[in-house]
């Protein structure tokens, strides 16, 4: 608010009067809540994903109460804290800690990613590129692609004649789809007047792969390798399951032989929170190449 004054008239004995003005203290303006307004929007964010944490805890509860064997939220903590006190122990090779075995499938994942990564990313720019290959390539894709992952293992144990590498052939296999099909689709919706400059100043194909086509199709490059790694690491899961060894998806299949229901509800918890590190970290990767944002 603006300062008021007020004008106070002083009787003298002299023929003119005078005036005193006398200035007044603006007013106070009401504190605002600064605090309030910071953790509005903190509240919003957290409440939701509380009560929604809090509805599959009773959900939980109430299947376990209706169920005979099924374990408890809280007997299921109480697991965990045994399961986590020494996550890394060894005791042989089929007695090992959950970590190592978390780290067995990473690996996995890792190896078989990568080589679908090696090879679909490259397919995909030569399949956007030429039309001939994409006419030629793409009914196989397509007939290929909705097979199940646990179909392309037989394949693999015949092949390689092992359980590791067939494994990650699996991955591999599974993997390689949605980026051969998000690069060639990203190559597609380049704007046809970048090439017919590329066409104008004579440029190698090289050159145009790297120059042109490579920055404009990254951010599709990059949707397509996160909806791979999460189907990587649903595939690895199953694949353990059958192929034994080392790993998460054995280990819960050795849990589940030993009836301890618990270390299983463990392990899915684990797989999610996993599988939502490896694609959160994917998409911060694709919004700080992403067009919009820069």
């Amino acid at each position: 608010m603006k300062s008021e004054a007020r004008v106070v008239v002083l009787h003298t004995n002299s023929a003119a009067p005078e005036a005193e003005i006398i200035a007044l203290k603006p007013a106070a303006k009401p504190a605002v809540k600064l605090s309030s307004r910071r953790l509005r929007p903190l509240l919003q964010r957290v409440i939701p994903p509380c009560c929604g944490l809090l509805l599959l805890l009773a959900v939980w509860q109430i299947a376990a109460l209706n169920s005979h064997g099924f374990p408890t939220p809280w007997s299921t903590w109480q697991a965990a804290l045994v399961l986590f006190a020494d996550p890394f122990y060894n005791a042989g090779p089929n007695d090992q800690g959950i970590g190592w075995n978390v780290l067995a499938s990473l690996q996995r994942v890792a190896i078989g990613f990568g080589m679908a990564a090696l090879v679909g990313i490259p397919a995909g720019f030569l399949l956007g590129r030429f039309t001939f290959l994409a006419r030629m390539l793409n009914p196989i894709i397509a007939l290929l692609r909705p097979v199940s992952p646990l179909a392309w293992l037989p394949i693999g144990l015949l092949l390689f004649q092992r359980a590791e590498p067939a494994s990650s052939w699996t991955i591999f296999i599974c993997s390689i789809w949605p980026m051969i099909i998000n690069t060639a689709e990203g190559v597609l919706r380049i704007p046809q007047d970048y090439l017919n400059v590329a066409r104008v100043l004579n440029l190698s194909e090289w050159t145009v792969m790297r120059k042109i086509l490579f920055p404009a199709v990254l951010p599709a490059v990059l949707t397509g390798v996160r909806l791979s790694i999460g189907i990587a690491w649903l595939v690895i899961v199953a694949a353990e399951m059958l192929t034994g060894g080392l790993g998460i998806g054995f280990w819960i299949w050795n849990e589940w032989n030993n009836l301890n229901v618990e270390n299983i509800l463990i392990a899915i918890v684990i797989i999610g929170v996993v599988g939502l590190l490896l694609e959160q970290a994917l998409m911060l990767l694709a919004r700080r190449f992403s067009w919009e944002r820069t």
